[in-house]
């Protein structure tokens, strides 16, 4: 389901703009949809046929994403295990200093070689009332007050339904601009279209290595864009918003943490307004990648930071229960076909 199917089912109901924006609001807090102010009740404002099809609305909202699973990590982050309405399944993550991470498709079309959710491939899009449910699932833990669409899939592919989430959840949803972080492997389409909107989200650009040939042996579906060329286009979207461009590095062992890999960074980002993640890796048993040694991730840092590009570590959350994006899924969904009966 699309904002706009919602939208417009209760405007068939008789409810106007004023009435939609505030049960979108209700929705998006994880209050019930018939919420109203202080000293307003539902029955003072709504529309008697919004109020007679309340039950069925609220069902049909709560359907869009149900908490699967939930499995709290000791850095004070949860990943939750989401059932979609069709019974598909993806991953919220509930982050440290009141941030969530979401979901935008079920599975990947990029196929990043390091990545459980690229080894599954696309199955669908997330419309996006689907994507904007995950924040007001979560909003029923704690509260949230950053998005980074930085879950399942890629945002790029699926540009319009993430488009209209993130105006729903820089308006009605509270979320300061800034706070709303559009993540891609670069796509034109994302620098064509982003300044246009009326909600202008932070860019995160997932860049892993600035020799182009490396980068699309490790994102093969990506678009094939050189990495100077998506710098350019990154640092003017960073100009014009005033927002610095977060560049994500999944550091592997033996591929692209050497020290001529660090020298592109530098040449690259010295100088541009950006912030240069380091992601060590998330090891799994039988993997063929692994992150490097603690040590190792600090002199690449100091190397970095000390010729002028502001460099932090960031550990994906819940490091400690094995899950990185896509493997939560991956076990549920290898859980399930086990318990299934077999036909001859």
């Amino acid at each position: 389901m699309k904002i706009a199917d919602l939208h417009q089912r209760l405007a068939d109901l008789g409810a106007k703009p004023i009435h939609i924006g505030r049960i979108d609001r209700a929705w998006l807090h994880g209050w019930p949809l018939d919420t109203g102010t202080r000293q307003q009740q539902a029955q003072d404002f709504l529309p008697l046929g919004v109020r007679e099809a309340m039950p069925e609305l609220s069902e049909t909202v709560a359907s869009l994403a149900r908490l699967r699973s939930e499995h709290p990590a000791a850095d004070g982050s949860a990943r939750l295990l989401v059932e979609l309405g069709d019974g598909q399944m993806v991953e919220s993550v509930l982050l440290p200093r009141d941030g969530l991470c979401v979901s935008s498709q079920v599975g990947c079309a990029v196929g990043c070689v390091f990545c459980m959710t690229g080894k599954s491939g696309l199955l669908r899009q997330l419309g996006s009332a689907e994507i904007v449910a995950q924040v007001a699932l979560a909003r029923r833990f704690r509260p949230v007050k950053k998005v980074v669409f930085m879950g399942m899939g890629e945002p790029a592919h699926n540009l319009d339904n993430v488009l209209e989430a993130i105006e729903l959840l820089g308006t009605a949803g509270g979320i300061g601009h800034k706070n709303l972080v559009f993540s891609t492997v670069g796509d034109p389409r994302v620098f064509e279209r982003l300044p246009q909107g009326r909600v202008k989200p932070a860019l995160a650009l997932s860049l892993h290595s600035t020799d182009a040939e490396r980068r699309q042996r490790l994102l093969p579906h990506a678009p094939r864009m050189d990495p100077e060329e998506l710098v350019e286009l990154a640092e003017a979207y960073a100009r014009r918003t005033g927002y610095p461009i977060q560049y994500q590095w999944t550091l592997l062992e033996g591929i692209n943490d050497s020290l001529e890999e660090m020298d592109g960074i530098l040449r690259l980002l010295k100088g541009k307004y950006a912030v240069m993640n380091l992601i060590p890796y998330n090891s799994l048993e039988a993997d063929d990648y692994r992150r490097p040694g603690g040590e190792r991730i600090v002199e690449l840092v100091r190397y970095l930071h000390g010729r002028g590009v502001l460099t932090k570590v960031r550990n994906s959350a819940g490091q400690d229960i094995d899950g990185g994006c896509g493997q939560l899924r991956a076990r549920a969904t290898q859980l399930a076909r086990s318990r299934a009966p077999r036909t001859r």
